[in-house]
């Protein structure tokens, strides 16, 4: 295998999207908006779709466009009972636990919401350190600094021998620009999307040994 480091994101990633739960905090952020910032209920949904498409994330845009507290913003979209969406998956601890590969999360989300996935999911031991939205401050993904910064916390020069996998095809896209090998772990797949795809856990050894 050619690769030493691999970044994993987090929501939508690590556990599929059927679980519902990022659906959850997408509506909590709208509640945020809507009762803690006081936008108008029928500007909330389409104001967050553009920030997070414009900026890479929701709280990217309300930090550029309106006050916000970042801490508060970040505890309140992310109070919610993790045990009544997530569950383990044993396929996915034993493939990252056999890989030679030092291993990140790299997420949009903060780093007190990814202690609490990664607990729940009982894959906490398994990363090397999170790299969280904060501390790439003023960036996120898929903004190309945010993977030379993730690349720096690594401890890694050659973009060639580290691995992006995520669910966003943008951030995979943006991974592979910057030269990175970007998976996409998602169920639908467009060629440019990313260098190779994953919809099982089963096959991401193959993957990287054939890349």
């Amino acid at each position: 295998m050619r690769f030493t480091t691999i970044f994993f994101d987090l929501d939508d990633t690590l556990y599929p999207p059927s679980t519902g739960l990022w659906k959850n905090i997408k509506s909590r952020i709208s509640l945020y908006m809507q009762e803690r910032m006081n936008i108008p209920v029928d500007e909330v949904e389409s104001l967050r779709e553009k920030y997070f498409l414009q900026y890479g994330t929701t709280m990217r845009g309300l930090q550029a466009h309106h006050q916000i507290d970042t801490e508060d913003f970040l505890a309140f979209v992310h109070d919610l009972p993790l045990k009544d969406y997530l569950t383990p998956n044993l396929i996915l601890r034993d493939t990252i636990a056999s890989l030679p590969t030092v291993n990140l999360i790299f997420t949009n989300a903060d780093i007190h919401h990814a202690r609490r996935v990664l607990s729940v999911l009982e894959l906490n031991d398994l990363f090397e350190t999170i790299i969280d939205v904060n501390a790439i401050s003023p960036y996120c993904k898929p903004m190309p600094e945010s993977f030379q910064f993730a690349m720096n916390v690594a401890g890694e020069t050659d973009p060639s021998k580290c691995v992006m996998i995520d669910d966003i095809n943008r951030t995979t896209r943006a991974a592979k620009e910057q030269g990175l090998f970007s998976i996409l772990y998602n169920q639908t797949f467009k060629d440019g999307d990313a260098d190779a795809h994953l919809t099982d856990w089963n096959q991401l050894k193959g993957i990287l040994e054939n890349a």
